[in-house]
C-alpha cells in the first residue's frame, strides 16, 4: 500500500509551535459557539460544514481541486501551495455535492466551480488516460510523487473518477449548464485506459506506469487495501473494461484473500496487507466506500462488505479502548487510527500510517468521523467530543489531521485533502444514503458489479 510504503516521502520534517494568537482565538471562539445543549444533527452539520471549507474556501485558486495540503501555520515543504491531489479531489468532489444538497453551498456556483475543475483535468497530463498522483494546479503538469511515480497513478484516478461519476449522476437531468457539466465527467469517464494498466494483459491491475520509468514501479492491486474501487470502476467502463476474471485472479488472489482469523470475537474477513492480526488503518473501510455502497453488498467470496468494514471498525475502536500501550486519552470517546500527519519522537511532524500494530500515541479525527455509517454511536461519541472539550483539535477547517492527548494535548494545525475530504461524504452516507444512491445507481457501475458477480438487494443487482 502506497501511502504506507512511501510515508517517509510524503512529508518533509518540519517542527512547530502550537501559540499562533490567531488560531487560539479562533478555537476559543469556535468553543464558546457550540452550546452545550448542541442536538447530533446539528454537530453532523457543523464538522461537515466545517470539512467543506477545505475544498470550497482553501482549493488552488486555478484549477479549483484540492490541494495536498493546507497549512494554517503557513509552513510547505517545497513550496507547494499550488500542488493538487487526484484522490483528494474526489473526496472534494463528493464534498462539493454534500455542501449543494445540504444548502451549504449555492447549486449556481458549484456548477461554475465544477466545469472550472472538469475543464481543467481535460487539459492535464494523463497517461493512457489516468491522472497523476500530483498535478501542477496551475500548468496541469504532473508533479512526481516519487522519482519513478511520475505517470499514471491507477488508484488515484479511480478516487478521482468516482467523484467524477457522482456528479455527473447528480446534474445529468438538471438544466443546461448542469448537462453540459455532465456531459463532461462522462467525456472524462470513458477516456481512462483501465484494461491498459494489466501489463499487457495480465491479470490483475498495476498502480503505476510511466512514459519514462514504464512499469518499473511494480506495483499490482492485490487485496485486501484501499483499491477495491479501482476494479469496480475498471469493469464498469464502457471502453476499456477488465473481466471478472481479471478482478478474482488479481484482487481476490483466487480467493486466497480470505482470513478465518478473528479479534475481540469479530471476524476479520480478509488479509488485511501487512496487517492481518487487527486489520489495517481505518481509510481501508472509507476510501472505496465513497460511493460503493457496502451495505448488504457481497461477491463470490464476501457475504456482506458492510460487516467487513464495520468489523474492521470496531477493532480497532476495540483497541483503543483496551489500550495496551496505555497512551493517556485513548478510550471510547478518543480513538481512530489511521494514516496521516504524526508525530516523530522529537515532536517533530511526519507522516505516518497508524493502526494497531503500528499506534504512535496519534488519534487521527478522520479514522472515527468517516466511520459513521458503521459505528454510529462510537463515532458520535468522538465528534462530541472533539468539539466540546478539545477545542484546542479544531481548526477553521474542522479537526485538524492528527492529535494526541498524550503528548500534552499535541496537534498541528495542518489538514490533508485525503482525510479531511472523506468526513462530509462518510456522514451523509450515515444520514440519507445520498453518494451511495448516486453511484449504484449509475447504469455502468450496475453492470460492471453484475460482470463481477456481485449482489446489492438494496439496488436490484443480482
Amino acid at each position: 500500500m502506497k501511502r504506507i510504503l512511501l510515508s517517509t516521502t510524503l512529508v518533509s520534517i518540519f517542527t512547530f509551535s502550537c501559540t499562533n494568537t490567531q488560531n487560539a482565538n479562533h478555537k476559543i471562539l469556535k468553543s464558546q459557539s457550540l452550546q452545550r445543549n448542541i442536538t447530533d444533527e446539528q454537530l453532523m452539520d457543523q464538522v461537515q460544514k466545517d470539512a467543506l471549507k477545505y475544498f470550497w474556501d482553501y482549493a488552488e485558486p486555478n484549477s479549483m481541486l484540492g490541494r495536498e495540503r493546507y497549512h494554517e501555520d503557513n509552513i510547505y515543504p517545497d513550496n507547494d501551495k499550488h500542488v493538487v491531489t487526484t484522490g483528494g479531489s474526489g473526496f472534494g468532489l463528493a464534498t462539493i455535492l454534500v455542501g449543494v444538497e445540504r444548502g451549504f453551498v449555492p447549486k449556481k456556483e458549484a456548477v461554475k466551480r465544477l466545469n472550472t475543475i472538469m475543464d481543467f483535468l481535460k487539459k492535464s497530463d494523463r497517461f493512457h488516460g489516468a491522472w497523476s498522483h500530483w498535478i501542477n494546479g496551475q500548468t496541469g503538469k504532473t508533479v512526481p510523487f516519487g522519482k519513478k511515480d511520475n505517470g499514471g497513478d491507477l488508484v488515484e484516478t479511480a478516487f478521482l473518477t468516482s467523484g467524477i461519476l457522482m456528479v455527473r449522476e447528480y446534474f445529468k437531468n438538471g438544466n443546461t449548464e448542469e448537462k453540459m457539466l455532465a456531459k463532461k465527467c462522462d467525456e472524462l469517464w470513458k477516456g481512462i485506459q483501465w484494461n491498459w494498466y494489466t501489463k499487457g494483459g495480465e491479470k490483475v491491475l498495476y498502480w503505476h506506469w510511466s512514459p519514462e520509468y514504464q512499469w518499473e514501479m511494480n506495483f499490482p492491486l492485490q487485496g485486501y487495501n484501499e483499491c477495491l474501487i479501482t476494479y469496480i470502476l475498471a469493469a464498469s467502463s464502457p471502453t476499456y473494461s477488465i473481466d471478472a476474471e481479471t478482478y478474482y485472479k488479481g484482487w481476490t488472489r483466487n480467493g486466497t484473500y480470505l482470513s478465518n482469523k478473528e479479534k475481540y470475537g469479530l471476524p476479520l474477513y480478509v488479509k488485511h496487507n501487512g496487517a492481518e492480526e487487527y486489520g489495517g488503518p481505518l481509510f481501508w473501510a472509507h476510501y472505496s466506500y465513497i460511493g460503493l455502497d457496502p451495505t448488504n453488498l457481497s461477491d463470490k467470496f464476501i457475504k456482506n462488505y458492510f460487516d467487513l468494514n464495520k468489523n474492521q471498525v470496531l477493532i480497532d475502536y476495540k483497541y483503543c479502548v483496551e489500550n495496551p500501550k496505555q497512551w493517556k486519552g485513548y478510550g471510547s470517546n478518543y480513538w481512530g487510527l489511521t494514516a496521516s500527519y504524526s508525530r516523530n519522537q522529537d515532536g517533530s511532524v511526519g507522516y505516518d500510517a497508524h493502526f494497531p500494530q503500528n499506534d504512535r500515541g496519534v488519534i487521527t479525527p478522520t479514522a472515527a468521523l468517516s466511520s459513521f455509517p458503521y459505528t454510529p454511536k462510537e463515532s458520535m461519541d468522538f465528534l462530541r467530543f472533539i468539539y466540546m472539550q478539545k477545542p484546542e483539535f479544531i481548526g477553521s477547517a474542522g479537526p485538524y489531521d492528527a492529535t494526541s492527548i498524550n503528548y500534552n494535548n499535541w496537534t498541528t494545525p495542518r489538514y490533508l485533502a485525503i482525510d479531511q475530504g472523506t468526513i462530509a461524504p462518510m456522514i451523509e452516507n450515515y444520514r440519507t444514503g445520498f453518494l451511495w444512491k448516486l453511484f449504484m445507481n449509475a447504469p455502468e457501475i450496475r453492470q460492471g458489479l453484475k460482470k463481477l458477480n456481485f449482489t446489492s438487494e438494496k439496488y436490484d443487482i443480482k
